[in-house]
């Protein structure tokens, strides 16, 4: 590949995953500060992501695909979506009154970041010769930017700072900096015409309900049905581990978050021999075996905020991510033909990162200020304990379901196959 375009689409993909990591960790820190005091609706400002999630496809199918270039999409989006993240915490700042202003720019602004992904990917594969070859080691680039972003915000900005970089705004504005950043060099990345031009959309291509109609079988739903369960007890991580770990005195906390993924780097390069070992069915299993791990180290370690548990919690999100997630995508591109593949990958996306984790998101939100909201000290901490202890129990539940029932013997996806 050309130095110059692996340089741009590497940078590209770095700017696109730190601008999502620097102020989405730190984000339910800064919410339960007392100065804001957001705490019980910490929930609502996380499901600004699985809402997006749904919508994003119909704006990708309709719009991006159809009528303007990738690259000014891309930069239009960013551009909109800095401008509301540096208005965020001008309403985190006026507490109660600025509640409703506050959660509304949250979800704008993921309605405006959350196509990008997409957009992302298309410019990437579209411009380049071997994707297969070539497009891992250019995406490990958006692993490395949400990595810097912890670096950044946990490390960096709390030598200049008096109190905790996550309790105040800066996550937000260095977010808006970078958005504004990628905005301006999408301009200068390869022209990527829209990829259906001219094609009309109908809604079952755009909910990939002709995918599912060619893709139906008992694996299949079985695969579907635990995925979307699985993603409602994720949801409390992605929503609360980061609060739990602040609560639980750990310093520098957006630097050892971080670490989840630098470890996701180490599996997505194991994952190659691990196809070859484990096939994609007991991959899906460790995967999710380790996220009721995760949420049994986070249960045991939190009456008495054992840091080494809380540490390995957060080092499991390579296996819980990569065999999780990255296996699942790679099952269904496998799976589908050739002609059906992007429909196939979208209804998959809408249905774990849209429905499962909308009702992940309601229900550990509704679980944490049942549980945990309004307690301090050390009854907090023993509240997190039954906190976590539910979802490992739920998640041990639907690994079982999927080992029972699932029993496709896929192998790794082949370029060839239609």
């Amino acid at each position: 590949m050309n130095p110059i375009l692996r340089f741009k689409l590497s940078f590209m993909m770095f700017l696109q995953f730190f601008i999502w990591g620097v102020w989405w960790v730190p984000l339910a820190v800064y919410m339960g500060t007392d100065r804001i005091g957001m705490e019980a609706i910490i929930f609502l400002a996380y499901l600004s992501q699985p809402i997006a999630a749904m919508i994003s496809p119909f704006f990708l199918g309709l719009i991006a695909d159809r009528y303007f270039p990738s690259q000014k999409v891309l930069a239009v989006l960013h551009a909109l979506g800095a401008v509301m993240l540096l208005a965020v915490p001008f309403f985190g700042e006026m507490g109660d009154a600025g509640r409703t202003g506050f959660i509304t720019l949250i979800i704008l602004h993921m309605l405006c970041y959350m196509p990008t992904i997409g957009l992302t990917n298309t410019i990437a594969f579209k411009t380049m010769e071997d994707p297969e070859k070539h497009f891992p080691t250019i995406r490990v680039w958006g692993t490395i930017g949400w990595i810097v972003s912890g670096l950044v915000v946990g490390i960096l900005l709390n030598q200049f700072m008096a109190s905790t970089a996550e309790e105040t705004a800066w996550p937000f504005y260095l977010a808006a900096g970078a958005a504004l950043v990628l905005a301006v060099f999408s301009l200068r990345l390869p022209h990527t015409p829209p990829p259906s031009k001219g094609n009309k959309a109908t809604t079952a291509e755009i909910l990939g309900l002709d995918a599912v109609r060619r893709l139906s079988s008992r694996s299949f739903w079985t695969f579907i049905i635990a995925s979307v369960l699985l993603c409602i007890p994720l949801a409390a991580y992605y929503s609360f581990a980061a609060l739990y770990a602040s609560h639980a005195g750990v310093e520098n906390l957006a630097a050892w978050m971080s670490t989840g993924q630098m470890s996701e780097v180490l599996f997505m390069l194991l994952m190659p021999l691990a196809f070859r070992k484990l096939g994609v069915k007991w991959m899906l299993i460790i995967g999710m075996l380790a996220w009721v791990l995760r949420y049994a180290l986070f249960a045991l370690g939190a009456p008495d905020q054992i840091f080494w548990m809380i540490f390995m919690g957060i080092l499991l999100h390579g296996v819980c991510y990569d065999f999780f997630f990255v296996t699942g995508m790679v099952y269904v591109e496998k799976k589908a033909p050739a002609a059906i593949r992007a429909q196939a990958q979208g209804f998959l996306v809408q249905m774990t990162l849209g429905v499962g984790m909308f009702i992940g998101m309601l229900v550990s939100g509704w679980l944490f200020n049942q549980l945990v909201g309004g307690t301090t000290g050390a009854e907090r901490m023993a509240q997190y304990r039954m906190f976590w202890a539910i979802p490992a129990g739920f998640a041990f539940v639907v690994m079982v379901f999927f080992a029972l029932l699932f029993k496709d013997t896929t192998k790794p996806p082949s370029r060839n196959q239609d």
